[in-house]
């Protein structure tokens, strides 16, 4: 965001140059944004089906991470937090439930991260593979019906990954193909954040970088699945990336 001044998803400009971080406000247009979370298995979490049940309902990991953050911090900002994530889901799979899950819900910001799956449908031969531009097309389908739904809304697109970690058989022996699999489905995934003017999430670049101070099994226990470390990260790098475009964020400094 630059020095002079920057404006929210809403339109809504601050001049940041007068106010510290600390100071910058939740805008009126900014009040009552509800925040969702689709994805897979990372994002699910372990999440609360019981949706009375207000102790569990984000799960554990980086959704309940930024929604407690941004809760506790923001108490008059009246915010809502919504985690549809779902174990071993691929954009299929989303499309699938996309009316119920995501539009119903009516977000102003939709954050979305998915592609393992769909790269491991094809590495062991599951049912509903699918190739590249396929996930592609799928994918783009999603956003332009939020899209037609709400001009406004921002969407923040997670880049997947999946890493090499010992004594975690299934994806050392099929590296190569994962290798092959999942890089086009990462680089469709930033194509579509420059076609929806979407905030990326680079969780990739964001582990490599972990990686230089611990190992990677400190941050991801089997690969593809982070630890309560990762976790913390991935909700650090999605509030730093997200602040560009939601100022009041940057009252976390996360540089």
């Amino acid at each position: 965001m630059a020095a002079s001044g920057s404006a929210g998803v809403l339109g809504a400009a601050v001049n940041v140059s007068e106010v510290s971080a600390e100071d910058i406000p939740v805008t009126e247009k900014e009040k009552g944004l509800v925040f969702l979370f689709q994805g897979d298995s990372i994002t699910d979490g372990n999440w609360g089906r019981n949706i009375k049940d207000l102790n569990h309902i984000l799960g554990h990991g980086y959704v309940f991470a930024v929604g407690s953050r941004l809760a506790a911090d923001f108490p008059n900002a009246g915010f809502v937090f919504h985690n549809r994530g779902i174990s071993g889901h691929k954009v299929t799979d989303l499309e699938d439930r996309w009316e119920k899950d995501t539009l119903a819900l009516k977000p102003n910001v939709l954050s979305v991260l998915v592609g393992v799956n769909d790269a491991g449908a094809n590495i062991h031969n599951r049912k509903g593979k699918y190739d590249t531009a396929t996930f592609e097309e799928r994918y783009r389908g999603l956003l332009r019906q939020c899209k037609e739904a709400n001009p406004q809304i921002l969407f923040v697109l997670g880049v997947p990954f999946i890493y090499r970690i010992a004594g975690q058989a299934a994806v050392w022996e099929a590296w190569e193909r994962w290798e092959r699999e999942l890089p086009p489905l990462a680089e469709a995934v930033k194509k579509l954040a420059k076609e929806f003017d979407a905030v990326l999430v680079d969780y990739p670049a964001m582990f490599e970088r972990a990686a230089k101070s611990a190992p990677l099994n400190h941050w991801t226990w089997d690969g593809c699945h982070p630890t309560i470390a990762g976790h913390e990260l991935m909700a650090r790098e999605w509030i730093k990336h997200v602040s560009v475009r939601l100022p009041f964020l940057k009252k976390y400094n996360y540089n």
